[in-house]
């Protein structure tokens, strides 16, 4: 897909409604820290349409990103932030749970893990919920640059197994410093746009 326009339309924080889309929505998860806003910088090619942050934590609002008017792409906020006090985390929790179960335009998940470790305690919490509620998480294993080729592999093996994925889940190392990833998370954006619209 060329990007011919990119807007961030909605923001909607712990007591916005969320809104009802007839184009489809596909949403980015993960910890926070992962690399989420780098990924979809990368994705479309700018530099901070999505906001970096060193802090973990920094989106703290549902984004939605009106991509050439045929689809809206959903930036999440991160879980696992150490830096907010529970009764925040359950709240922002308790938002993106809404998000999930009421989207009648949502058709897929990316979850963002590190492909550098093993995927935590809450990143297989999240994957099992995702799975069951209906959905099939697609995994970007991001900061692929930081490894090794040999070990790329072996780690990947690991995520599949500590998230519990079937075979054919796609398992897609990434890195926003190569692009490495880049191409392949593109086609399966591009599927589920032709696909259902």
């Amino acid at each position: 897909m060329v990007i011919q326009s990119l807007e961030l339309e909605t923001v909607c924080g712990i007591t916005s409604s969320l809104p009802q889309h007839d184009k489809i929505e596909m949403a980015f998860w993960g910890r926070s820290n992962v690399g989420k806003s780098s990924l979809l910088n990368c994705l479309w090619n700018r530099k901070s349409m999505a906001r970096i942050s060193s802090q973990p934590g920094k989106t703290q609002t549902i984004n939605y990103y009106n991509v050439n008017d045929r689809c809206y792409m959903v930036d999440l906020p991160g879980y696992g932030y150490a830096k907010v006090s529970k009764e925040t985390a359950a709240k922002w929790m308790k938002m993106i749970e809404k998000y999930l179960s009421t989207s009648v335009a949502l058709r897929v998940v990316f979850q963002l893990v590190d492909i550098r470790h093993e995927p935590s305690k809450k990143d297989i919490e999240v994957y099992r919920m995702l799975y069951e509620m209906g959905f099939n998480p697609l995994i970007i294993a991001t900061k692929s640059d930081k490894i090794s080729k040999n070990t790329k592999q072996k780690n990947i093996a690991i995520i599949r197994k500590a998230l519990g994925a079937s075979p054919e889940t796609p398992i897609l190392p990434f890195s926003a410093v190569t692009k490495e990833g880049r191409e392949e998370i593109w086609e399966y954006i591009d599927y589920f746009v032709k696909e259902i619209s």
